[in-house]
């Protein structure tokens, strides 16, 4: 049984588990697809959602051409979210959009993400030497193969530090701040300590995202993410998956310390396994943090973003004397997300301190003027039972990221513990074979 309340995770191991030929039922508490991290329409009810007095004025057009995201996230064109949609026939059901641009912000500006060696040479953000030496770096990290030593140029990948990698190459603070939070897409500077591998591989997915679109590396679906959960619960009706919307669960039922049903509306549905999100198994999870999110509604592109309709744009947590950056992920009318004309700017951080709306000024101030403001904070819980002995397999809450890869982390390790198989591309696309044929592939 999946239990729902909004995080993707759930819709799409269902999704997956339904695949693997597992009998899945799926619950959902909310009258429709994925609460927490759904989609918000038309503008009313956003206004409702946050409980402003006044309902959205004459000049944001029509309600209904609103569909505003929660928690926005963006996906990398080549990574693993989109790899398991394409490997489950969800983008059957999805339209996706390149996103224009990605920028990062140094000395209260912001930049373009040099991301290519033309980029490099041509960026603003380093000096002619340090273009050299990036560029360097950046034929190193495309010619790196983990297989072929080769390649490895004195580093050993599974020893040599971050830290280090980027001394041998002479980097200087800010080049490293965006390699590190821009390209490799950490939200703190713990990965400089850690053997260099998973930050070198990091890098590689940007740029073969980045070499798949040319624009930016990150996909937006069109009408926003809502789209996703609905395409994983059309998959797993195929597959014989059944879904309840709107329905309360009771109790979680055990035996002998192990999950052996859910009850609802007074039946017990029974089963072996069951995913749900922290919000269903208090006793089970704890609170790791909070996350603030503020939703900006403005009437213009975000200056120097080159007037783009959609971008984000990551603020270097050593730019702002922080521990963790803060992220502005913008989409915008030409999403089907809001009415022409009109911009949603989506600001999110880790909260540090007792201000957190403080935290984001450096954020906000790139966005001025705000035509609206719908600020939140959530508790970021993580579950502390792994679901060896229980069988309950909690997923973690929403981070401040604005892509996808750690949710997609969650996925692959909760499948893990569940199936004691590591997650297969390869074997999910033979089953999917079987029941579709090759030609449809």
């Amino acid at each position: 049984i999946s239990l729902n309340n909004g995080y993707k995770q759930e819709c799409i191991l269902s999704g997956i588990m339904s695949v693997n030929g597992k009998k899945v039922l799926h619950m959902d508490r909310n009258p429709y697809y994925g609460g927490e991290s759904s989609s918000i329409t038309p503008l009313e009810e956003l206004y409702k959602r946050f409980e402003l007095p006044d309902s959205p004025p004459e000049s944001m057009g029509r309600g209904r051409d609103w569909n505003v995201d929660l928690i926005p996230k963006f996906l990398m064109a080549n990574g693993q979210l989109v790899k398991m949609l394409l490997y489950t026939e969800v983008t059957r059901y999805l339209d996706f959009k390149v996103v224009e641009g990605s920028f990062v912000y140094k000395g209260g500006k912001i930049y373009k993400v040099p991301s290519t060696e033309t980029e490099a040479l041509a960026s603003n953000l380093m000096g002619m030497f340090e273009k050299r030496r990036f560029r360097k770096f950046l034929v190193f990290v495309a010619n790196f193969d983990e297989n072929d030593p080769k390649t490895f140029e004195g580093v050993d990948p599974k020893v040599t530090t971050m830290r280090d990698v980027y001394k041998k190459f002479d980097l200087g603070q800010d080049v490293i701040d965006f390699t590190g939070h821009a390209l490799a897409l950490y939200r703190t500077d713990d990965y400089l300590d850690v053997p260099c591998l998973e930050t070198i591989n990091r890098i590689k997915l940007y740029s073969e995202s980045l070499a798949r679109y040319g624009k930016s590396p990150y996909l937006y679906p069109l009408y926003g993410l809502g789209e996703l959960p609905q395409g994983f619960a059309r998959l797993s009706a195929i597959y014989g998956g059944t879904y309840m919307l709107n329905k309360p669960v009771e109790e979680i039922v055990m035996e002998d310390g192990h999950v052996v049903g859910v009850k609802s509306e007074g039946e017990v549905a029974r089963c072996k396994q069951l995913i749900c999100d922290p919000s269903y198994i208090q006793d089970r999870v704890r609170k790791a943090g909070q996350v603030i999110r503020v939703i900006c509604i403005l009437s213009h592109p975000i200056k120097d973003t080159n007037d783009a309709n959609s971008c984000q744009i990551i603020i270097p947590q050593n730019q702002v004397n922080r521990k963790s950056d803060i992220y502005v992920c913008m989409i915008s009318y030409a999403h089907n997300v809001a009415a022409q004309g009109k911009y949603i700017a989506i600001v999110s951080t880790t909260v540090e301190t007792n201000e957190p709306e403080a935290e984001i000024e450096p954020a906000l101030e790139l966005l001025e003027p705000i035509d609206q403001k719908f600020v939140s904070l959530s508790d970021l819980y993580e579950p502390t039972d792994d679901g060896t002995e229980s069988q309950i397999f909690a997923s973690s809450a929403y981070d401040a990221t604005t892509h996808f890869e750690t949710t997609c982390n969650d996925i692959k390790d909760i499948y893990k513990r569940m199936t004691g198989s590591d997650f297969d591309f390869e074997n999910m696309k033979r089953k999917q074979n079987d029941v579709f044929g090759e030609d449809e592939q």
